[in-house]
């Protein structure tokens, strides 16, 4: 078999396999190149989902006839010169535009400042067109049609045009909110148009604008550094999740990117308060200098390998929880916007036609001769007031019986009980609903979960060591982080090359599969460096045990007890979600009370 030199067209062609995956890869490729341009204005429009046509006009910088030649041959490129380790750009390997042309109808119009015309060329499935004079506006406009009709095979498995057309408004939405001074326009076949207007160095408008008016009520905002890596951005509290990954955003150095590791940090982080399936919503930053990480890893640019991971995980990590210890117990808006929902009118059912006899307030009536379901209400409520011998207090009583104003407190003061289940507190500006349970359930479980983790987790030795075979490379993860795993309960040693020894297992878990724990510990360690499956199983069974010992519904509590349990909630960090994840209180403000009766 003869070793022979491929064409220019094949190897270009080859290349677009891994570049340009998709109409959406191709209009990542060209926003990219426009933003490295300097643009401050962006328009993109497409037709059949970005198969048909996309074209992309920017205001940018421009190029030159010269430069127009050269802009459509491999590696080629005026963003990279000789260190591959200070990339700077969105755009190094000058791939992008020569592996569009040689499986797609290619057209490049350009005109920088100080020329008096501009310039055209054009590229049909890899044959190049001589450069032409064109009037045009300063800046360039790019315009691919047909794409891969050079190469039918990979047209074969495009998805429906629906999607790709929504593949390329995701990649239009993480573009927008990495660069707010820059104005984002898309539309379609379908005369839809989606803007961004620029919002300068207001970001969080920007990433309103992308994720909803919601996002601002309820996002946090991000702002720490470790040595020389340092992590900005906004996450929403947890009671304000989504059913999918697809708002979780993240940025490494103004680059989107799809990493594993930041999403594992950021899975991590909203550990224990999103139920499960439920996603947070989060847009992170990371800047770092360029040559503690590698961006060339795979053409596309999606994945990044950082130097240490470690460190950017750890500060992922730390920042949000820090955060959401500092602000996260708030209720999102989004549960307010519900009840409110709830209580319009057009919504609620019709209320029973009004007569006298119906009317439970008769001032022609004396006090004793109230009718039979009033006073019954009256029994319900002199029942509750006073103290029952039905069951001891869960919380101790304040020393001070006196009510307190509400504005003192976050959560205010109680005000009544509802279905023998929600607490009713006034606060300065509102009122907040309580599920007296999910409440009480999320503090019992900080109790214990701080007493699990504050000493060594009792460990129960085995009779019969238990060995379990891996693979080398699994024994040296897991005998690498055996202190760790010790102090959980779990002690593990080394039982010849390719095998552990599990001698200890906690306590609290009683009768396990141990060797089912080594191995789920190990797939951790190998995909995510990090081993979370253990503790992960104790604190699951905190939970539970707080689930069952905990305030149950239906309970009726004294006016200091509901007191006491909301002053507890307001020194318990995470207490505005129980340990499923759902929220533990409402919020509803004066002024949407007020928008209810007309008053505003």
């Amino acid at each position: 078999m003869t070793i022979r030199q491929l064409s220019e067209t094949l190897i270009n062609q080859i290349a677009a396999g891994e570049v340009i995956e998709r109409p959406a890869s191709a209009a990542k490729e060209l926003i990219e190149n426009a933003l490295d341009a300097g643009a401050t204005r962006i328009e993109i429009a497409t037709a059949g989902g970005g198969k048909t046509l996309l074209r992309v006009t920017d205001n940018g910088s421009g190029m030159a006839p010269a430069e127009l030649e050269l802009a459509i041959r491999r590696h080629c490129t005026s963003k990279l010169e000789t260190d591959l380790l200070d990339i700077r750009t969105l755009g190094f390997r000058g791939e992008a535009l020569p592996s569009i042309g040689s499986v797609a109808k290619l057209s490049l119009l350009s005109r920088t400042a100080e020329a008096g015309e501009g310039a055209e060329i054009s590229v049909t499935g890899g044959k190049v067109q001589p450069v032409r004079p064109a009037a045009a506006n300063r800046g360039t406009v790019v315009e691919v049609r047909d794409l891969f009709f050079a190469t039918p095979a990979r047209l074969k498995f495009l998805k429906s045009e629906k999607a790709e057309a929504s593949a390329i408004s995701d990649v239009v939405r993480r573009m927008a909110i990495a660069f707010p001074q820059v104005r984002f326009v898309l539309s379609g076949s379908d005369r839809t148009t989606l803007e961004f207007p620029a919002t300068g160095t207001d970001r969080l408008a920007r990433i309103a604008q992308v994720l909803g008016r919601d996002f601002r009520d309820n996002a946090i905002e991000i702002d720490a550094a470790r040595e020389d890596v340092r992590l900005t951005g906004f996450a929403g509290v947890p009671t304000f999740n989504r059913g999918n990954s697809l708002n979780q955003f993240a940025f490494v150095n103004g680059r989107p990117v799809q990493d594993k590791l930041i999403w594992s940090a950021l899975r991590a982080a909203y550990a224990e308060t999103i139920p499960h399936g439920r996603y947070p919503v989060a847009v992170l930053a990371i800047d770092i200098d360029p040559a503690l990480v590698d961006v060339n890893v795979h053409p596309a640019k999606s994945d990044v390998r950082f130097r240490d991971p470690g460190l950017v995980r750890g500060l992922i990590i730390g920042a949000i929880r820090e955060a959401l210890a500092r602000e996260g117990d708030r209720a999102a808006t989004t549960g307010a916007a519900g009840l409110m929902r709830a209580f319009r009118p057009e919504t609620a059912r019709p209320a029973a036609p009004w007569t006298p006899s119906a009317s439970p307030y008769r001032p022609f009536e004396t006090a004793g001769a109230a009718p039979n379901h009033f006073r019954e209400q009256q029994a319900g409520f002199a029942d509750f007031a006073t103290p029952s011998a039905r069951s001891e207090p869960v919380f101790p009583s304040p020393a001070a019986r006196e009510e307190e104003p509400p504005q003192r407190h976050p959560l205010g003061a109680a005000r009544a009980q509802l279905h023998a289940n929600y607490i009713v507190a006034q606060t300065e500006d509102g009122l907040v609903i309580v599920d007296q349970h999910a409440a009480h359930e999320r503090l019992v479980f900080e109790e214990m979960r701080n007493a699990l983790h504050s000493r060594a987790v009792p460990a129960q030795a085995l009779l019969i060591p238990e060995i379990v075979d891996l693979s080398q490379d699994d024994c040296d993860r897991l005998v690498a982080h055996a202190d760790e795993f010790a102090k959980l309960g779990l002690g593990i040693e080394r039982f010849g090359p390719g095998a552990v020894a599990v001698r200890e297992t906690p306590a609290m878990l009683g009768e396990m599969d141990a060797a089912g724990l080594i191995r789920q510990l190990a797939d951790e360690l190998a995909e995510w460096d990090t081993a979370s499956g253990l503790k992960n199983k104790l604190d699951y069974l905190a939970a539970t045990m707080a689930c069952h010992g905990s305030v149950r519904s239906g309970r009726r509590m004294r006016p200091e007890e509901m007191n006491a349990l909301l002053r507890q909630m307001e020194a318990t960090p995470g207490s505005g979600q129980c340990n499923h994840g759902r929220p533990t209180y409402i919020e509803l403000k004066l002024s949407d009370i007020e928008h209810l009766f007309g008053r505003s």
